[in-house]
């Protein structure tokens, strides 16, 4: 059977959808109560959403290596947060990636939405407008790094790549000052706080990880 250049040209431009994962069984990020997370007085679950009342980044108490991370976040027009992964030292936001949660490209691509922050943006926009719920499923998995934003990967990264402080791959400039290769494998998982001029809220809700072996 031939195949026509054509059809084989706008087979290869689709972008084929990721379900997301079956979360039965899995395990609840944050208890009920917030007493498995580390000062959570700045923070509120109601009727299971989360949503902070300051800037104070909710942490775990528990580290996570090897995951998979599947939850909703909504936003407000300006509002501005993050998801970090693997904390070397929660007093140090920047000893963490940070997934980007916010409404904007924050002025940088590499602040976009689902953006590595500072390391790497998405592939695509995928972001749903100001007040819909947003779906994200983060994987991390030794030095790779994913992330299916409302059923897109939109990042696919290996941090072995960014062998070099204060550089990412492709030769911008970062924040880090460490390489993200050397940074911990291993680590508490936090939300941020009311950030930004606006200190306009983010919503969080169906915080569902999975342990992965």
């Amino acid at each position: 059977m031939k195949i026509s250049l054509l059809a084989l040209l706008a087979t290869a431009s689709l972008s084929f959808a990721v379900d997301p994962p079956d979360t039965t069984g899995w395990k609840d990020l944050f208890a009920p109560d917030l007493s498995n997370t580390v000062d959570p007085g700045k923070w509120e679950l109601k009727d299971g959403v989360l949503v902070a009342k300051d800037h104070d980044t909710l942490w775990t108490k528990d580290s996570y290596g090897d995951f998979i991370l599947d939850l909703d976040f909504k936003v407000e027009k300006e509002s501005n947060s993050g998801i970090f992964i693997r904390s070397g030292n929660i007093k140090d936001v920047l000893s963490a990636l940070e997934i980007q949660v916010h409404d904007s490209a924050d002025g940088s691509k590499y602040g976009m939405v689902a953006a590595i922050y500072d390391a790497m943006p998405p592939s695509k926009s995928m972001a749903k407008p100001v007040g819909e719920w947003n779906h994200f499923t983060i994987t991390c998995k030794g030095p790779m790094v994913s992330v299916v934003f409302n059923g897109e990967e939109v990042i696919n990264a290996d941090l072995d790549k960014w062998s070099e402080a204060g550089k990412n791959p492709d030769g911008t400039p970062n924040k880090f000052k460490k390489a993200l290769k050397d940074y911990a494998r291993s680590g508490p998982i936090g939300l941020q706080g009311l950030h930004g001029k606006a200190q306009a809220p983010v919503y969080y809700r169906n915080l569902k990880i999975k342990v992965l072996e």
